[in-house]
C-alpha cells in the first residue's frame, strides 16, 4: 500500500480543524475555504472570457455534453 505524505497547506488545515471548539467554528472555515476557491474560479473564468478562450457560443457547447462518468453495471 503507498502512502503519501500531506503537503505544508494539508498539515495547516488539519492543525486548524483540530483546534476547533465547536461544529459551527468548522463550518465556518469550510465556507470561508469555499468561498475562496469559489473567487478564484470567478477570476480564472473572467480571464478566459477577457482573452476569448471562452465565450458564450463555448458555454452552450458545454452545456450540451454529457460529462459525468458513466457507472459500470
Amino acid at each position: 500500500m503507498k502512502t503519501a505524505q500531506l503537503s505544508p497547506a494539508q498539515l495547516t488545515l488539519l492543525e486548524s480543524f483540530a483546534n476547533m471548539k465547536s461544529q459551527e467554528e468548522a463550518d465556518e472555515l469550510s465556507r470561508v475555504i469555499r468561498d475562496y476557491y469559489a473567487r478564484k474560479l470567478d477570476e480564472e473564468l473572467e480571464k478566459l472570457w477577457d482573452e476569448g478562450t471562452l465565450n458564450q457560443q463555448e458555454l452552450d457547447e458545454l452545456s450540451k455534453q454529457h460529462l459525468r462518468t458513466p457507472y459500470k453495471q
